[in-house]
């Protein structure tokens, strides 16, 4: 079962800072979700909570009905997408889309056809022969999506899946991402670019200072709306 629930958490550093507040939300099997709020609501903090990157101080997470607490990362069973790649410098761009089937020792021809399926549509054909550092920012970013699509089993966490890519590479992200949610997986994320998400996702929850002040479908907003009710939160 492809399943996050969030259940009361919170997160206090010690400092005293408190990041989040009794959060609590369901990503249900095959629901693609967006976390949007003001710069330092906790948005970060959630999503890296979820892939085991922070400890939690209260409450539980749970994925695929277990509770992932003191989980690694690698115990989870997600894959994770942050801003900052996170790709195999050594490894060609073919290299690094297919190295999750390779571990699962998936038929080397198998692994060819779906890398050059993922990297058609992220307009990364001409490239699979280079290398990350011969990449621009958005061409890597593209890569470490195409990487985790292939590697999810059951849950994907982005953090500004789209943050370096143009328009016409973001829509086309999110529909990498919107087709893989169609197979059954759920999808967390956080993101700015708010036409695309209102296009792709299901539903919106929105953090205000650590808490949540809205959880509503998508089809509640339209995107002035959205900006609007992002934009109060910071008076």
């Amino acid at each position: 079962m492809a399943e996050i629930v969030i259940d009361n958490v919170s997160k206090r550093y010690e400092n005293g800072f408190n990041a989040l507040h009794n959060v609590s939300f369901t990503v249900a099997e095959g629901e693609f979700m967006v976390v949007v709020g003001p710069s330092g609501c906790g948005k970060t903090t959630l999503l890296r909570m979820v892939a085991g990157l922070e400890t939690t101080t209260e409450g539980d997470i749970r994925i695929g009905g277990r509770v992932v607490n003191n989980d690694t990362p690698a115990e989870r069973d997600l894959a994770m997408v942050f801003q900052n790649y996170a790709l195999y410098p050594h490894m060609t761009v073919e290299q690094n889309i297919g190295y999750a089937l390779k571990l699962r020792k998936v038929p080397k021809e198998d692994i060819r056809a779906k890398v050059r399926q993922a990297a058609e549509i992220l307009s990364l054909t001409e490239y699979l022969d280079r290398r990350p550092g011969q990449l621009s920012g958005g061409q890597r970013q593209a890569v470490a999506i195409g990487r985790a699509v292939m590697w999810a089993k059951n849950v994907i966490i982005l953090d500004e899946p789209t943050n370096h890519l143009g328009a016409r590479q973001s829509q086309e992200v999110l529909n990498v991402i919107r087709a893989a949610r169609e197979q059954g997986l759920c999808v967390l994320f956080i993101s700015h670019t708010l036409p695309h998400v209102l296009e792709v996702c299901d539903r919106i929850v929105v953090l205000r200072l650590g808490s949540i002040v809205r959880d509503d479908p998508t089809s509640s907003y339209t995107v002035e709306s959205l900006l609007g009710t992002i934009t109060g939160l910071t008076k």
